[in-house]
C-alpha cells in the first residue's frame, strides 16, 4: 500500500483494521497484523527511526518520515482500540496549477489569473478543509515565484516541495520528554523576519503565529503565501481573528485592519460529494469600512447539478479585481 503511487493515506486502526485511501475514497484492505504485539513493534520501529519513542508514558508522536511522509501514532491507554498509525504519504509528485486544471480543479482561466497573482507578489491565504488540497495549491503557487528570490519556508512537518535554489526550509520540533526544547512556528516566523526574505511561506497556520504572519504581510514580505483551515473565506477570516486574538490582548478593529491591509486574496477550496478536490471560490479583500473587513468575490464555484456519481458545475467570475496595478504589471 506504502509503494502505490495512487494511495494518499495509510489508516492503521488497531491490528485488524488497516485502511488506504485512493483517489479520495477509503478502501478496507486485506492486510491485518498477528496481534497487537505486532503492531507495537512496527510502532516502536517507525518512532525509534525519527529519535522518538512511543509508550505508556509518552502515547503520542507526530513526525516526519526519511521520504517525506507524516506519521501520526497514538497508542493505549489514550486509544482504546490499540495502536492507531497514520501516514499521509510525501507525493513525489508536484502538480502544477495547469495540472490541477485539467484535472478539473479549476478551469484554465483561473489557473493564469492564479499564476499572475502569484508572480505579482500578491499575498495568498489558501483555506479549506482537512484533506480539500491546500498543501497541493501552496505547491503549485509556489512554481511561480521568480528564481532570484530568498524564500523562507515555516512548517509543522516539511511538506512543500519548492525547486528554486534561495530557498531556507524551516521547521517546528516538539518538546523533549522532559518537556524542554520545544520550536513552535511563532518563534520560527519571528527568527525568519530576521534572516532578510524575499518571500515567507507558512505551510498552515493554526495559532497565535497568525499574528506574527500579518506582521510579516505588513511589513515588506510581500507575497507571502499560507493556508488555514476554514470553511468559506469570511470563516477563515473569522479564525483568523481568533488565532490572533489567542496570542494577543489586541483590539478585534486593530486585528481586522491587519488582516484586511496585510492579506490580497483568499482561495477557498472543497472536497465535493464524489471526492473530487476544487477551488469554490476566490475573493479579494479589498480594505477595511465601517468596523467590517470589505471582500470583492472575484469568482465563485456554480453547482449544475451532477451526472453519473459526478458533481457538475464551474467557476463563474462575479467581479473584476479591485488590486489592479499589480496584476497588470505581471501581464493580467
Amino acid at each position: 500500500a506504502i509503494d502505490d503511487p495512487e494511495v494518499t493515506d495509510v489508516l492503521i486502526n488497531g491490528p485488524d483494521q488497516v485502511l488506504v485511501e485512493r483517489r479520495g475514497k477509503l478502501e478496507l484492505t486485506s492486510i491485518r497484523f498477528r496481534n497487537a504485539e505486532h503492531l507495537l513493534n512496527l510502532a516502536q520501529r517507525i518512532t525509534s527511526a525519527v529519535g522518538r519513542r512511543i509508550d505508556e508514558s509518552s502515547p503520542m508522536v507526530d513526525a516526519r518520515l526519511a521520504d517525506g511522509s507524516r506519521v501520526n501514532i497514538i497508542a493505549p491507554p489514550l486509544c482504546l482500540n490499540g495502536i492507531c498509525i497514520s501516514i499521509r504519504k510525501f507525493s513525489r509528485l508536484v502538480m502544477s496549477l495547469d495540472e490541477l486544471a485539467a484535472r478539473g480543479a479549476m478551469t484554465g482561466e483561473i489557473a493564469q489569473f492564479l499564476k499572475i497573482a502569484a508572480r505579482a507578489r500578491l499575498n495568498i491565504l489558501v483555506s479549506g478543509g482537512t484533506g480539500s488540497g491546500k498543501t497541493t495549491m501552496l505547491n503549485a503557487l509556489s512554481q511561480h515565484i521568480a528564481r532570484d528570490e530568498r524564500i523562507v519556508t515555516i512548517e509543522d512537518a516539511a511538506e512543500l516541495r519548492l525547486d528554486q535554489p534561495f530557498v531556507v526550509r524551516l521547521e517546528t520540533r516538539p518538546a523533549s520528554l522532559e518537556g524542554k526544547g520545544e520550536v513552535t512556528q511563532r518563534d520560527l516566523l519571528k527568527n525568519a523576519l530576521r534572516m532578510r526574505p524575499d518571500r515567507i511561506l507558512v505551510g498552515e497556520v493554526r495559532g497565535v503565529e497568525a499574528f506574527d504572519m500579518l506582521q510579516a504581510m505588513n511589513t515588506g514580505h510581500d507575497g507571502s503565501l499560507s493556508t488555514g483551515h476554514g470553511n468559506s473565506p469570511k470563516d477563515m477570516i473569522g479564525r483568523l481573528e481568533t488565532m490572533v486574538l489567542m496570542g494577543m490582548e489586541i483590539p478585534i478593529e486593530a486585528v481586522q485592519r491587519q488582516i484586511a491591509s496585510g492579506i490580497d486574496i483568499i482561495i477557498h477550496l472543497g472536497r465535493m460529494r464524489d471526492k473530487t478536490r476544487k477551488v469554490l471560490e476566490i475573493i479579494e479583500i479589498t480594505g477595511y469600512e465601517k468596523g467590517e473587513i470589505q471582500m470583492n468575490t472575484l469568482y465563485e464555484f456554480q453547482e449544475k447539478g451532477s451526472s453519473y456519481g459526478k458533481v457538475r458545475g464551474s467557476l463563474v467570475k462575479k467581479e473584476e479585481p479591485q488590486k489592479k496595478e499589480k496584476l497588470l504589471a505581471a501581464g493580467y
